[in-house]
Formats: C-alpha cells, structure tokens, sequence
C-alpha cells in the first residue's frame, strides 16, 4: 500500500444465523481478532443488538486498535454480515479473511481492499508543502481567480 492505510472491506453472505445473532461471539470474535492480525487493540471492544425496521435487526460492534478501527454488522434474517477493517498500517489481509470467514461460515464472500488516503504525506516536509499548495488555491479561490489544483 502506498497511501495512508488498507481498508478492507468484507461482506459475506448464506451466514448461520444463529452466529450472526450471537452477541458473546461477536464480542470475543472482535476481542481477540487485533491480536490475531497483528494489530493493537486499545479498548475492549463494544457490541450492541440493534432493532432496526423489519429485517435488519441484528448486532453491531467495534473495536479501536491503535492502528485504526474494526467494525462488524449483523443481519441474521437476511444471513448477510458486513466488516471494516481499517488500519494506518499494512496487514496479513488473508489472515483477516480466514479469521471472519471461519467465524461466520459464509456461502459467498465479497471483498474488496482499498488503500486510502493516497495523498496522505509520509513526513512533515511533503504535509508543509501540501498545506502550502492548498493555502494557495484557497487564497486564490478567494480573490475569484477559480484556480484549481
């Protein structure tokens, strides 16, 4: 990855519902899921049931690593999970994959992994000279010049 961090982004259908209504399980799934992938957990992880419109009732949870955040929500009528793994450092994306598919059995997996903040400066000078270009367009903006990047 060359920006700021992956975010990989999993959704996964055909799930047992009843581990996807299993609010111990997702607890301890996201409990210990940073360490398993070598990231740093910083706060227990915090899961509630949620009663949406018909349908979409099910458990959402979050865990705050210091390297960014997991989340994972539920939908045990529709056997339909989601999960966001974002991290300000590269990761094992196939032992991500391996811990939430062995943890939810799904039918079908959808991923995708991003790499964000591609513009985001790796040292101070190259966040000096962004800031600089910017004060500029937005000064030049300013006077009606219409000046873009």
């Amino acid at each position: 990855m060359t920006g700021f961090g992956p975010h990989l982004v999993f959704d996964a259908y055909g799930c047992p519902p009843d581990r996807l209504g299993d609010l111990q399980g997702l607890y301890g799934l996201l409990d210990g899921l940073p360490e398993r992938i070598q990231m740093t957990k910083i706060m227990p992880p915090y899961v509630f049931r949620h009663a949406g419109a018909p349908g979409m009732e099910g458990l959402s949870g979050f865990v705050l690593i210091a390297e960014s955040h997991i989340s994972i929500h539920t939908f045990p009528k529709r056997k339909f999970i989601n999960v966001d793994i974002f991290s300000c450092n590269d990761f094992d994306v196939e032992d991500a994959l391996r811990e939430l598919t062995g943890a939810f059995s799904p039918r079908r997996v959808d991923w995708r992994l991003l790499d964000r903040g591609l513009e985001f400066p790796k040292n101070l000078g190259d966040s000096r000279q962004l800031v600089e270009q910017e004060r500029r367009r937005v000064s030049a903006r300013s006077m009606g010049l219409g000046v873009s990047r």
